[in-house]
């Protein structure tokens, strides 16, 4: 599919909320085309429903039909990034990818695959899991086209452990394979948000020495987070930063729905905070991912999650307005 546009032309976006109510339309996210509507997509949103990597509670891979239903009160105009976001490029909905629930090394190939031809077709993704372990393929994807990326990290848990019950391939594993496999700027990595309780004391050394900064909810508290914004500025400066969030980066009061809460996370306003304060970096990828709705309760995590795949839009969105 061409990412070229007739500058002419009008982007297709949602439908206005005063003519048909945001309860009817499409069930895509946030009631946009779909991708074979439109000639063209700049900005993808891709579910993929895959849950075989989880460690405790499944339900995953009904996260990308929940968030899109949960997208429906999203409006066109974002005034804290100072972007419509639908009508600077064209964003549409790309439906699943079809990932084997049975085989992870399959289901990956699937992933990276599809992924991969939407880059070379010159389409960003913003993605929606599934569980983390989704993570290695798409950055597989974002590094054949960028090299090495950045990577910005919101999640409780490290994420970078070698494996779980002899497994590579799992949604603690993902970051430690991108590591290995050479997909990540080693200068330009941080988590932000760690604050579970660790395996071993090691597990700290071990994580430092792929290269990676840590930033605990207990900093943010402690610092602000006009100061956190400050440094992840800093470190990774104008590299492709590809940037995902598991959701239980938010505190459960916030995202109950998430197959690991921990007590003592983020909030949603300071999550949607720092997207805003790095809105102009070279994103060049994203996912929110562990959305597990049948934990959730009032759409609390899948509202929360379709606003930050919104701001992560947005941020597309601010980039391609500079870039007119």
């Amino acid at each position: 599919m061409s990412s070229e546009h007739d500058p002419g032309s009008a982007y297709v976006g949602p439908p206005d909320s005063e003519a048909m109510p945001r309860f009817a339309g499409l069930t895509t996210f946030a009631r946009l085309p779909r991708a074979e509507d439109v000639s063209h997509v700049d900005v993808g949103v891709l579910g993929v429903p895959f849950d075989a990597g989880v460690t405790y509670r499944p339900g995953a891979r009904f996260g990308p039909s929940a968030v899109r239903e949960a997208s429906r009160l999203l409006q066109g105009y974002n005034q804290f990034q100072g972007v419509s976001p639908f009508k600077v490029q064209q964003v549409a909905d790309l439906g699943d990818v079809n990932a084997n629930p049975f085989n992870i090394e399959d289901a990956l190939k699937s992933i990276e695959g599809r992924a991969t031809d939407l880059a070379n077709d010159g389409t960003k993704l913003v993605t929606i899991g599934g569980d983390h372990t989704i993570a290695l393929p798409l950055l597989r994807a974002v590094a054949k086209k960028h090299g090495p990326v950045a990577l910005l990290h919101f999640d409780a848990h490290l994420d970078t452990w070698d494996t779980y019950f002899g497994q590579p391939y799992t949604h603690g594993t993902p970051f430690r394979r991108a590591h290995e496999e050479g997909l990540l700027s080693r200068d330009h990595l941080t988590h932000v948000g760690i604050r579970a309780n660790l395996h071993q004391q090691a597990d700290l050394a071990n994580d430092a020495s792929l290269g990676f900064g840590i930033i605990s909810t207990m900093d943010v508290a402690d610092r602000g987070v006009a100061e956190i914004v400050g440094g992840l500025r800093e470190r990774i400066g104008d590299v492709p930063v590809y940037v995902s969030i598991d959701i239980d980066v938010l505190d459960p009061a916030h995202a109950p729905g998430t197959g690991t809460p921990e007590a003592g996370g983020l909030t949603s306003r300071e999550m949607i905070q720092m997207l805003r304060g790095i809105a102009d970096l070279n994103i060049v990828g994203a996912d929110v991912v562990e959305v597990s709705p049948s934990y959730d309760w009032a759409q609390l995590t899948g509202l929360a999650a379709s606003t930050l795949i919104y701001e992560l839009i947005s941020m597309y969105a601010n980039k391609a307005q500079h870039n007119a």
